[in-house]
């Protein structure tokens, strides 16, 4: 699949399969998340695979927008790191883009994935942060369930010629 095709019929997937994502799938989603940009080269993130249904299952009971974790065989909890900051705050920029290209990766592989935000609502850091033992340095940003689709959701042209400017506003 090409970039572009990528992006255009990526969707936020809710509904998996029960085929678990293969170990070995993994991994090219991880390299395609730290391949993002990052303000000052800085690759301020850190990422937890979670594979444990008894780990999945428990992140409903506390987040609102993640039922489709019951479903998933696996997330990916993207973090960023407080103690690589090079430019304060540009942590969320950076997880953010590593964060757009693991959905991309994900849809070009074949799997569905959705962004889950957890950051930057206290209540939801603080207890992913429990549940998992994060450090206090470290900060999760948001949760990737991942699976096989069970869903099929058309792509949609959300290009906007109102929405574009050229030379000024």
């Amino acid at each position: 699949m090409d970039a572009i095709e990528a992006i255009l019929s990526r969707r936020s997937i809710r509904r998996y399969t029960p085929q678990p994502v293969p170990e070995g799938m993994i991994r090219p989603l991880l390299e395609a998340a730290m391949s993002a940009p990052s303000a000052g080269n800085e690759q301020p993130w850190h990422f937890v695979v979670i594979t444990d249904r008894r780990i999945l299952d428990e992140i409903p009971r506390f987040h609102p927008y993640s039922e489709m974790v019951k479903e998933a065989s696996a997330a990916i909890l993207v973090c960023g790191d407080l103690r690589l900051e090079k430019y304060k705050d540009h942590w969320v920029q950076d997880c953010s883009a590593a964060t757009q290209n693991l959905l991309l990766a994900a849809h070009a592989k074949g799997l569905g994935a959705v962004w889950v935000g957890i950051y930057p609502t206290e209540e939801r850091v603080m207890r992913m942060r429990r549940l998992l033992g994060l450090p206090s340095h470290v900060v999760p940003l948001c949760l990737v369930p991942l699976g096989y689709p069970a869903e099929q959701i058309p792509r949609v042209d959300r290009y906007d010629p109102s929405r574009v400017h050229y030379n000024r506003w």
